[in-house]
């Protein structure tokens, strides 16, 4: 069961676009519990890493059912819906899309039949080899590719597909989920944390860097794995351990198995600290609220400031900003009031609306800042259209001086690993000096945290990070640029060889 009536949410945020995350997974196998309800409290509590679209899919034991649509979880499903799908084990997604177009289609879970039954599977990350799993998928044995033309067009149906078509090469008999996953995913290069079912068994993947997070927890009577701890703890799961990267796990009702598919070669992501990742989750045993505030403490240390009050742009800022007065020594107060209810919406701004920009977001506390000399800290800057805005907003509440602290260094790099930035010829960073940056958002100053400072305030070891976005050190091979991107088997160009001949090329393509 698959519903959906093709809308499609609008992001209702006029100002710069925050850096977007590739989605957020949930699974559980519980037998006796309402899996589709553990499941939807669970990406409840994952809901800012994709609010495209967001999906559920559930086995009782002899089917599995999905249940996705466009937009919030809260819009997704209602008490009639999960009622509507029973079972002891279950799939969920959140979307945010990387690679395919942000439509009904690909939305997840993904699903295929298999030859033992079917497979329903939820991906966080982004892949850097999808025009090669292309050209397998279309190779699968006994024509699987052609056969399994579907609308979507994104890389995680093509990790379904060639899970649910291998073969045995002898004898041509198709494999189980299990005995599939260990031949498909050391073919699958970039950033990956896989959650994934048959009829009887889920399982989790990672890829061998380990970039986006994936956590294992357990229930009374049950397993949970989530991209974050705090999902966990939203439906009452204790946090057993990550799930480590290059593992493969499988759990149904002879427990839990552990495989490696691939060496464990550490690179979690550094912006999961800074930015993505919920202040009230654990990552790598590090908590993310405890690393934002010491990079507040650091950039204090840093980029001193003489002014009279600290405010942050929230929400994502509050941590650092609490940091950066405690270590500064100068009061940390709310200078900016949030709507918590923009963001997300089936109507379009007008456009008067549109050229209010961030006030749709964010209002100055007049009353607070009038006359002060400000600290603004937030996270990052990607583009500068935010924080630009954001200074003459201040400035126009009254603030005798507006300082720019980021707890980030400068982006000046793509990330082809689950994070949706500007193209690089978009970040602010590539064409301006750290003065000239401030100078064009109209700031008195600005400083960026540095990458050594940021690093330290995880406790994780530089090279056990990912630091691509800052520096420009990939630790995954990329191939061409031109079989890079978000629409790379949406392109009309796109040639039969890329994608592995005629038909499947017509196949992958969007409609």
């Amino acid at each position: 069961m698959v519903r959906g009536d093709g809308r499609l949410n609008h992001d209702l945020d006029p100002g710069e676009r925050a850096p977007k995350d590739a989605c957020g997974v949930f699974g559980v196998w519980a037998p006796g519990e309402e899996v589709a309800k553990l499941t939807y409290f669970g990406l409840y509590a994952l809901q800012h890493r994709g609010q495209e679209s967001a999906g559920i899919a559930v086995s009782d034991g002899s089917k599995i059912l999905v249940f996705k649509d466009m937009g919030l979880v809260s819009q997704v499903f209602d008490e009639t819906s999960l009622g509507s799908l029973p079972g002891h084990i279950a799939v969920g997604h959140t979307r945010y899309s990387t690679t395919g177009a942000p439509t009904w289609e690909n939305a997840q879970p993904t699903f295929q039949a298999t030859g033992h039954g079917s497979i329903a599977l939820g991906h966080n990350g982004n892949l850097v080899n999808t025009a090669e799993l292309a050209r397998l998928a279309a190779a699968l044995p006994g024509g699987r590719g052609p056969r399994h033309r579907v609308a979507a067009t994104n890389d995680t149906e093509l990790v379904t597909v060639l899970l649910a078509g291998q073969t045995d090469p002898e004898t041509g008999t198709p494999l189980t989920v299990e005995e599939a996953a260990p031949r498909v995913l050391p073919q699958v290069k970039g950033a990956f944390s896989f959650v994934f079912m048959d009829e009887e068994t889920l399982y989790a993947a990672r890829d061998p860097q380990g970039i986006r997070p994936l956590v294992l927890g357990r229930l009374e009577r049950g397993w949970v794995v989530a991209s974050e701890t705090a999902a966990l703890d939203i439906v009452g799961a204790s946090v057993v351990r990550e799930v480590e990267p290059g593992e493969l796990i499988a759990i149904d009702a002879n427990g839990l198995r552990s495989s490696r598919f691939a060496e464990a070669k550490p690179k979690g992501c550094v912006f999961e600290y800074v930015y993505l990742a919920r202040p009230d989750t654990d990552i790598a045993g590090r908590n993310v609220y405890l690393s934002r505030v010491e990079m507040g403490r650091r950039l204090a240390a840093e980029a001193p400031a003489d002014a009279d009050l600290v405010i942050a742009t929230p929400e994502s800022g509050t941590p650092a900003a609490i940091g950066y007065a405690e270590a500064s020594g100068i009061p940390y107060g709310s200078g900016l009031v949030k709507n918590a209810y923009v963001g997300r919406t089936f109507i379009q701004p007008s456009q008067t609306i549109r050229q209010l920009g961030i006030r749709l977001k964010l209002n100055p506390l007049k009353e607070v800042i009038r006359g002060k000399r400000l600290v603004v800290v937030d996270d990052s800057i990607v583009r500068g259209n935010t924080q630009r805005a954001l200074v003459r907003m201040l400035r126009e509440a009254g603030a005798a001086e507006v300082h720019v602290r980021i707890s980030s260094p400068p982006i000046k790099w793509p990330c082809f690993f689950g994070i949706d930035f500007a193209t690089r010829a978009e970040l602010i960073a590539n064409g301006l000096s750290v003065e000239e940056i401030g100078s064009s958002l109209g700031a008195d100053s600005l400083a960026y945290i540095s990458l050594d400072a940021m690093v330290e305030a995880t406790t994780i070891a530089k090279p056990d990070l990912c630091r691509a976005c800052f520096d420009g050190e990939y630790p995954i091979d990329l191939p061409d640029p031109a079989v890079l991107g978000k629409d790379i088997l949406e392109q009309p160009g796109t040639s039969p060889a890329l994608l592995g001949g005629a038909g499947a090329s017509d196949a992958l393509r969007r409609p």
